[in-house]
């Protein structure tokens, strides 16, 4: 065999190779269920219609193992994944995620600055705070320092069974601004602060541990105030039962679109970006969901009362940012002194 012939057979695999890895089509992996369900009718179908393609769903289960075998294997069979903040920084460090040309995508004005990051763009707002069940408190709680109000609201708190977020709301009910809570917390004096703020209500808590639980806890009077996901609430609001969300200093996580190393649809995958960036579908998924939008001028394509019930507009106007940075730095020791603290 000639130096030519060998030359042609190897770009011949190449090509066939190529082929292969693109012989199935542009695949997007999600959290499944009513919320990949709004995706699909505010981006992932308007999307392929107006590119006239084909695509495939799939589930994502969190966490970077699925991704990580992908790069590992050399059989990467997603295009795009949404993911949360942490998974996506520590992807990005370890090279599992393709970095953002937003150069090529623009359009970084209209966006929440937290949305635009090296290796991700933000697809959705998230609020994080607590609710009450109107029908026990007419006259419902106004902040944190409610919630850590036992004499004024009696009864039982439901939160989730982790340090992160918990330590945040401990601090903001103590007087702690939103823009210091971190500073205060990276402190051995503002962790000691936390913990014995929440030390004041720690013989009332009750230990959530999925999201659904918060909603069934506050609709039975098992507990008289949550923490929660807003959606969480706002859903269970829209079908009829009485639970409010309290929106003062809650805390906002965004949830992030990636696009794994080496996915054979990159272009494809980035043309997405653009299309899922933009206030129109962001619009049309808020309708759908009550999470927020990442575009900020997609509010104004909403209407006053569907923006009432989003991490959007005044809404998010004095909430904290939920720092990925913090916790990836901090999560080691804090979840340690949690698990002695909430088992003790």
């Amino acid at each position: 065999m000639n130096n030519i012939t060998r030359i042609l057979l190897a770009s011949s695999c190449i090509f066939l190779a190529a082929q292969a890895a693109q012989a199935r089509d542009f695949t997007i992996a999600g959290w499944g269920g009513n919320y990949q369900d709004a995706q699909r009718k505010a981006y992932f179908q308007p999307f392929a219609d107006k590119k006239g393609m084909k695509f495939i769903e799939t589930t994502y289960l969190g966490g970077l193992a699925e991704v990580k075998a992908m790069a590992d294997s050399g059989n990467v069979t997603w295009d795009l994944v949404i993911v949360e903040g942490a998974d996506l920084q520590l992807g990005c460090d370890e090279g599992l995620f393709e970095t953002i040309d937003w150069e090529t995508i623009g359009g970084k004005a209209q966006l929440n600055p937290h949305a635009v990051q090296s290796c991700g763009a933000g697809a959705v707002v998230i609020g994080n705070g607590f609710a009450y069940n109107a029908q026990a408190f007419p006259n419902g709680p106004k902040d944190w320092s409610d919630f850590f109000d036992p004499q004024k609201f009696p009864g039982k708190r439901g939160i989730k069974n982790t340090p992160k977020m918990n330590l945040e709301y401990a601090l903001l009910a103590d007087g702690v601004a939103p823009d210091k809570v971190y500073e205060v917390l990276a402190t051995p004096a503002g962790v000691d602060r936390a913990f014995a703020k929440l030390d004041k209500i720690r013989n009332l808590l009750q230990f959530w541990e999925a999201g659904s639980q918060p909603v069934e806890w506050l609709s039975a009077g098992n507990v008289a105030m949550s923490t929660a996901y807003n959606g969480r609430i706002i859903t269970a609001k829209g079908e009829g039962r009485p639970l409010e969300f309290v929106w003062k200093n809650h805390i906002y996580n965004i949830d992030v679109w990636a696009i794994p190393a080496k996915a054979p649809y990159k272009k494809e995958a980035l043309e997405f970006l653009k299309f899922a960036n933009s206030a129109e579908p962001q619009a049309k998924f808020s309708s759908l969901m009550p999470y927020g939008p990442t575009n900020l001028e997609a509010a104004k394509l909403l209407s006053p009362e569907a923006l009432d019930k989003l991490p959007a507009g005044k809404n998010i106007a004095d909430a904290l940012f939920y720092s990925d940075a913090f916790w990836i730095d901090h999560s080691d020791d804090l979840t340690e002194r949690w698990n002695n603290w909430s088992t003790r």
